[in-house]
């Protein structure tokens, strides 16, 4: 397998919550266009999480977390 690209920019995403999903930050981060194409990122090994490759869509990330997926890549932050 091979590694996925390094992110150019990161940007925060809050949250209002202290934990979100994986596949809801996909979508709420526009990352992934809907649930479907945030399942079928994550089942292909295409969606990382704190640089290390995620493949539990229902993952629970919390303030901290950075999830990348190709060249785009978002921090989870507190205060949504």
């Amino acid at each position: 397998m091979t590694s996925s690209p390094t992110p150019r920019h990161t940007d925060d995403l809050p949250i209002r919550d202290d934990m979100i999903r994986l596949g809801q930050a996909l979508k709420l981060a526009n990352l992934a266009e809907d649930g479907a194409h945030a399942r079928s990122l994550v089942e292909e090994g295409r969606v990382s999480v704190n640089g290390e490759v995620e493949t539990r869509r229902g993952r629970q990330l919390h303030p901290g977390d950075v999830v990348s997926t190709g060249d785009a890549a978002v921090r989870i932050t507190a205060g949504g």
